[in-house]
């Protein structure tokens, strides 16, 4: 039987062991905690259940239930300076601007969520119980360790500190008082350095998708990075280099569409199956005119970021044009963004023209910087229904772990022919010069390289806000006005050339505040703090 086939049969599964009421005695007909754990597909079908979470009444996924959710890997670049929340009511754009409170605290209400961690350790508790060989309930273990210790990296990169819970506890027992942010990050180290031991390094067909050792050695080297802990980011990115198990999938563009799903340099990834459990948010981050939302969008920070295609950031190359911008660009801007004249979904789009319903004063669901992204979405006809798509959004591939050594070895002051040999793997697989080393040939103008490989490389991928806080630069990059396209010229509707017949006025969506000592976390919601009945306080200045 296939994972994708375990995901369905779970959902049901997961909201009877998971179901708010308690009975005087287990039915006779259906599954219940005194009743399980008696056959081996029962147990896969717990795990599994921690992968898919649970469906409301509605139909849709719960907020929190599940390991990881599509929409929280696009909205995150939300609160950061690659993009910007259209609508403040879907709970981003307040925390990418500064103005998030702890009682209107928006996606930080959901995401500071004990469910998953609580259900994990119900699952580790309870294993023990099963019939299945002590190989496999070591890998199952291995695999609930690795999903708590991404939630607990999730939760201290975002709020600092909190609760390591690793039992189910009593009413009671959950009013525990905070651990620090590093302890829970040596928490999470220990776990997957555990899990990373006993984990295949791939499996067979049937169970693609599931936890494996580059997954856990991958969200090690995250959690390395983010602590600024170069040396054991250096050795553990360099066991997976060294595993010859990943490498770059060979098409930038088209490495994030459902026809390349489960490729080579997918590492980690939400699986999803049309019609039963599909991704049903695609549609927010198309273009108006071509029936999407237009949630999220790419500033003009992020266009400014791709170079040329000669190599050369656009403030230094001879060949960029500020009256034809798109043009000799870095690939994979075009295939990230939908910018005015680019040919997408059968015409050209055209934000310019006040009539159009791109135009970001022409409707609600316009793009307010005259951007869209790309990824996923390279033609949305290829889904028979953009709105319920079995694609798998990727949540750690491959590219990352060859900037995060580059970039390690950089900081290290120990920069050798393997640092430029992974920046331009990424670089040429883009369709990117190699690196100019007599340009790039000292550690701060490296730094800068690979900084902007890490951006524009990941754009739409929820890994920018991450990024900036563990610089330290995110009070530089988050302050200020936030704007898009030039707002001013028109789009040849047969051609797609575009004429900006002014080069200085731009769309402008917001100004953002970053405080320094406050924003680096998000805030606590108010409802957590009064339930803890005192043991939790606020994060600073908020």
């Amino acid at each position: 039987m296939k994972f994708n086939t375990y995901i369905a049969v779970a959902l049901g599964l997961t909201s009877v062991l998971f179901s708010c009421q308690k009975l005087d005695q287990d039915p006779l007909d259906a599954i219940s905690e005194s009743n399980f754990w008696n056959t081996e597909k029962e147990t896969l079908y717990a795990v599994t259940g921690l992968y898919s979470g649970r469906r409301g009444t509605d139909g849709k996924l719960v907020a929190g239930s599940s390991w990881e959710d599509g929409s929280q890997i696009f909205y995150m670049d939300c609160t950061s300076d690659n993009s910007n929340s259209d609508f403040p009511w879907e709970g981003f754009q307040a925390l990418g601007n500064g103005n998030a409170t702890p009682t209107d605290a928006g996606n930080a209400t959901t995401r500071y969520s004990y469910e998953l961690i609580r259900r994990a350790n119900w699952i580790l508790e309870n294993i023990d119980k099963s019939p299945v060989s002590e190989t496999l309930k070591n890998r199952l273990k291995a695999e609930v360790r690795v999903i708590r210790a991404y939630r607990y990296l999730d939760m201290a990169t975002l709020f600092g500190a909190v609760p390591i819970l690793t039992k189910t506890v009593s009413i009671e027992e959950a009013y525990a008082p905070a651990n620090t942010q590093k302890e829970v990050l040596q928490f999470v180290e220990t776990e997957l350095k555990d899990a990373a031991a006993i984990l295949p390094v791939k499996y067979d067909a049937s169970n693609v998708g599931r936890m494996t050792k580059g997954a856990a050695l991958g969200l090690l080297a995250r959690c390395y990075a983010f602590q600024n802990k170069h040396e054991e980011v250096i050795s553990t990115t360099e066991q997976i280099i060294t595993s010859g198990t990943y490498q770059l999938f060979g098409d930038y563009a088209n490495l994030f569409e459902e026809a390349n799903e489960n490729n080579s340099e997918v590492m980690m990834d939400i699986q999803y199956v049309a019609n039963i459990q599909g991704y049903t948010d695609l549609g927010i981050m198309m273009p108006n005119l071509s029936g999407g939302w237009s949630s999220i969008v790419p500033t003009q920070n992020l266009i400014d970021a791709y170079e040329t295609k000669d190599g050369e950031p656009i403030g230094e190359s001879a060949t960029y044009s500020a009256a034809q911008p798109y043009t000799n660009r870095d690939p994979r801007l075009s295939a990230t963004v939908v910018y005015p004249g680019a040919l997408y979904s059968g015409r050209y789009f055209d934000p310019l023209n006040p009539s159009s319903k791109d135009h970001p004063a022409a409707a609600d669901n316009a793009s307010s910087t005259g951007y869209n992204y790309k990824k996923y979405l390279q033609n949305p006809s290829s889904y028979s229904n953009v709105w319920n798509v079995g694609v798998n959004i990727i949540v750690m591939r491959y590219a990352e772990i060859l900037l995060l050594n580059a970039e390690a070895k950089i900081e290290s002051n120990k920069i050798d022919n393997s640092v430029y040999e992974h920046l331009n793997t990424v670089r040429l697989r883009a369709g990117m010069p190699k690196v100019n080393e007599s340009v790039y040939n000292n550690q701060t103008k490296l730094r800068e390289l690979v900084r902007r490989e890490f951006r524009v490389e990941f754009a739409g991928e929820g890994r920018r806000r991450f990024d900036i806080i563990r610089w330290g630069i995110a009070d530089v990059v988050m302050n200020g006005p936030v704007y898009g396209s030039l707002s001013k010229g028109s789009v040849n509707p047969q051609t797609g050339e575009v004429t900006f017949t002014n080069l200085t006025d731009r769309f402008f969506v917001e100004n953002r505040i970053f405080t320094k000592g406050k924003n680096e976390l998000w805030p606590i919601p108010q409802v957590v703090i009064d339930n803890s009945k005192g043991t939790l306080t606020q994060n600073p200045n908020y």
